[in-house]
């Protein structure tokens, strides 16, 4: 099971030639690690061993990529930027894979070629960089208008959820004037960025995006709900429930009274997220959740796991294999900014 971890951890497992050698003591050992795959080289006097590597989450395996690009910046002016700042910001991203190692740089500045690596020319002022774990990188507003605009839609409300969501969100309590300001101060930076990439599909993102969303599955729904043209629906809806605590629904589209759960399988798999109840008490007490909501509001509850919001169509045919009316024409709008 992948496992998610932190800077220092990232650090750990990044290993350099000598302290490799160090270990086995001999040259003809490390050529053949790295020949077999058991060792993988990440950037000049970087490895990592791949089973540990492979182990982890997407997100982690790039922190690691993004450690054993740093340890070779000193004295650099590049920052890390676009995704990789996401990535240390701790932004969930639904899109899996590999992606380089993505930095900012003064435009004009000579930078050797390097693999693994994608370089921005850009300028940034003085509070668009900030330091995590001692790694420079571009501040979290500048990082979420970065990745709106030169990243795809998807991955660009995802982000911008997850920001918002700290300046919006206490615990339950959701503040839409402190969304709003947030809105706000990031639309204004989108403004003041004429002739940059992107700036339009940024100011869409930040337009669109909501502190409500908990995970990047539900972000993904919202963009699929709107593409399809749903134009109703709300975020984590309480219901009242049992021993007077509430259930919260991921989304619900009021119109065609349903509501919409994600369900990655992460929260049945991942020991951390069952709190150490087994799997078979996981499914029980979500079996009578949904009984409850379903009883008490008379309403639909779908429910739908990442296969079923790739695309609009997989979440159109999801929904009305349930009896979910579908908007018989789409938003051209969100549509069209992919």
């Amino acid at each position: 099971m992948p496992r998610r971890l932190g800077i220092e951890d990232a650090r750990a497992i990044v290993r350099s030639r000598q302290q490799l050698l160090d270990i086995d003591g001999s040259t003809a050992a490390l050529r053949g690690a790295l020949a077999d795959g058991a060792l993988l080289r990440l950037q000049r006097d970087a490895y990592v061993f791949a089973d540990a590597f492979r182990d982890l989450w997407p997100e982690g395996r790039h922190l690691v990529r993004v450690v054993a690009a740093h340890g070779l910046m000193t004295g650099s002016s590049a920052v890390i930027s676009h995704r990789s700042a996401a990535v240390l910001h701790g932004l969930a991203q639904p899109e899996a894979g590999e992606w380089p190692v993505e930095t900012t740089t003064i435009p004009g500045v000579r930078m050797s070629g390097r693999q693994g690596l994608r370089r921005h020319a850009d300028h940034l002022a003085d509070q668009d960089v900030v330091e995590i774990g001692g790694i420079r990188c571009t501040s979290l507003d500048r990082t979420v208008f970065d990745v709106a605009r030169t990243c795809s839609v998807e991955l660009g409300v995802s982000c911008a959820d997850a920001a918002a969501r700290r300046e919006s969100v206490n615990g339950r309590e959701y503040s839409s004037e402190l969304q709003r300001r947030w809105r706000d101060r990031l639309l204004e930076r989108a403004a003041t960025s004429p002739g940059r990439r992107g700036v339009a599909r940024a100011q869409y993102v930040l337009s669109f995006a909501d502190g409500r969303a908990e995970l990047p599955g539900e972000s993904l729904t919202r963009v699929q709900l709107a593409r399809l043209g749903f134009r109703v629906f709300e975020l984590q809806v309480p219901v009242a429930g049992p021993n007077g605590r509430d259930y919260f629904v991921d989304i619900a589209l009021p119109e065609q009274k349903t509501f919409w759960e994600f369900d990655g399988e992460t929260k049945y798999i991942d020991d951390g997220l069952r709190n150490g109840r087994e799997l078979s008490r996981v499914l029980l007490e979500e079996k009578r959740r949904e009984d409850w909501i379903r009883g008490v509001t008379q309403w639909r509850v779908t429910r739908g796991g990442w296969r079923d919001i790739a695309t609009p169509d997989a979440l159109r045919a999801r929904l009305q294999a349930f009896g979910v009316p579908v908007p018989s024409t789409s938003r051209p709008s969100f549509g069209e900014i992919t």
